[in-house]
């Protein structure tokens, strides 16, 4: 005689929940535990995303419902366009403005969901006012606390990031939209991060932060910007250069650890596992925690699930990036001793005019894509899926 079905309890509903999503998305595991990739290419970093990418969208009906009627005029038909009248500048976005939702909108054309940022931000549209168009966006933020490529470039020792890590941002937010992108525009987009604009921003806004970690203030300059290419090897900030400058430098790849593969929907499930246990990380969110709070988070679940926390090392081994603001960034954040030398730093106009006679204006002589053919009214079928983003190199971080 058969007994009645007993319920699944929380915690092995859980561990279901987490191997199916990792079974759906195509991972196995090898003798170690470690998730293998299934596949390589970009192509499989986007289906990796798709989770996320689709609660994202799930969130922001009723947003893009009322948004989209009044920014959709503000993207660019290709047939408008006049490649030697684009004339780049910068657009600050503050919350509740037409700018933000404009903002928004871009970040959901992205094929990998954008992150919101965390602690310090400093949010841009990238405007054409040559043509009244938006062309791209920028937002920086808070960088992740360890990241050993950057720390062993600039040769820190745990006091010292602790001290100086507040003269970073990172671009989690990047590109053009299109059809600048057709255009090469994600790579002048790109070096506006290097521009005398965004260092006076900083400045303005942040020049008097209190360190998060030593609460001592820090009369912080912004010396350089770290970004992490979404699809591991980057072709849009390798060999970025203007007049004999670099904008971005490479400075090696991430190890493959993260959580961008657990969706948020999993993540809310593992914060009620943790709070009905009492546990500090569940709800241990505030300024300067940002995403290592997140995965520390994961992390502290998954040890009291008793599951294997290697599911974190996804395998997907990022390129990382710096540009230098100031000439002698590393001196800078090496020992604090040195005052920024911001001499090199050109404004966002002679940046927009050297990247559009570089760039932009070529690649359309060239004519190797049709830009003109792309229209505005692709935006709310690409943000949906059901049209892929144009390929012409795009600088996208997520």
């Amino acid at each position: 005689m058969g007994g009645i079905a007993r319920p699944f309890s929380q915690e092995a509903e859980l561990k279901r929940a987490l191997r199916s999503h990792l079974h759906n998305l195509g991972f196995t595991k090898d003798e170690a535990g470690d998730l293998v990739l299934p596949g390589a290419g970009k192509e499989v970093i986007r289906k990796l995303h798709r989770g996320q990418r689709r609660e994202r969208l799930v969130s922001s009906q009723c947003f893009l419902e009322r948004a989209l009627p009044r920014t959709l005029p503000h993207f660019a038909d290709g047939n408008e366009l006049e490649p030697r009248a684009i004339t780049l500048a910068l657009r600050p976005v503050l919350s509740g403005t037409i700018e933000a939702d404009i903002f928004r909108v871009a970040t959901l054309t992205w094929s990998v969901p954008v992150s919101v940022g965390f602690g310090r931000r400093m949010r841009y549209l990238v405007w054409d006012e040559g043509h009244d168009r938006l062309a791209g966006i920028i937002a920086l933020g808070d960088p992740v606390y360890n990241l050993s490529v950057r720390d062993n470039l600039i040769d820190w020792t745990v006091h010292d990031r602790a001290q100086r890590l507040v003269g970073i941002l990172d671009a989690y937010a990047l590109g053009a939209v299109p059809p600048y992108n057709l255009l090469l525009g994600g790579k002048a987009v790109a070096c506006l991060i290097r521009s005398r604009e965004i260092f006076e921003d900083f400045r303005r806004a942040y020049g008097g932060t209190v360190g998060v970690i030593s609460g001592k203030a820090k009369g912080a300059n912004l010396v350089a910007v770290t970004t992490t290419s979404s699809m591991g090897r980057s072709s849009v900030y390798n060999r970025l250069r203007l007049e004999g400058t670099d904008y971005f430098e490479s400075i090696g790849f991430t190890e493959g650890w993260g959580h961008f593969h657990i969706t948020d929907a999993l993540f809310e499930r593992m914060r009620l596992f943790l709070r009905e246990r009492n546990h500090a990380y569940a709800d241990k969110h505030k300024f300067g925690e940002g995403p290592n709070w997140r995965l520390r988070t994961i992390r502290a679940a998954l040890s009291a699930l008793n599951f294997n926390e290697n599911i974190l090392r996804h395998g997907i081994k990022r390129e990382v990036f710096i540009s230098k603001l100031a000439s002698n960034a590393l001196e800078v954040l090496r020992t604090g001793a040195e005052a920024p030398d911001i001499c090199g730093l050109r404004t966002v106009t002679e940046i927009s005019d050297l990247a559009r006679d570089r760039w932009l204006v070529p690649r359309a002589e060239r004519g190797e894509i049709d830009y003109r053919a792309w229209q505005r009214d692709m935006i709310p079928k690409l943000i949906k899926g059901r049209i892929e983003m144009p390929r012409a190199t795009l600088a996208q971080t997520g």
